[in-house]
């Protein structure tokens, strides 16, 4: 395991992120005392896709993609819930300078 100083780790940083990743175990350090260690990623290496891995394990209902019930759909659609009322504080239609453009008759 070699020990190199902050210094030389600036200097030679790619070349000592390419031991890193071929296994070697890198110590740096600060006035003579080892401060980090440069290692591998345990995770650098990307998973395998392994299809069918489930199979037999879980299941898909036949009527999976069939239409709601009416009573749920209503639910995820709002329609339990009554109107809202009008708010009380904001009774003007539109801010007035959005009024007076209403007022005027549109360009044939």
């Amino acid at each position: 395991m070699p020990i190199v100083n902050i210094f030389e780790a600036k200097t030679n940083l790619s070349k000592l992120v390419a031991r890193a990743e071929q296994g070697e175990e890198i110590i740096i350090a600060r006035n003579g005392k080892p401060a980090v260690r440069l290692t591998q990623l345990e995770s650098a290496t990307k998973p395998q896709i392994r299809f069918g891995g489930l199979k037999g394990k879980i299941w898909v209902a036949d009527d999976f993609d069939d239409d709601l019930p009416e009573d749920l759909l209503k639910e995820f659609e709002g329609d339990i819930f009554p109107p809202m009322p009008p708010d009380p504080v904001s009774s003007d239609p539109a801010p007035p300078s959005l009024a007076k453009d209403a007022t005027k008759a549109p360009a044939p």
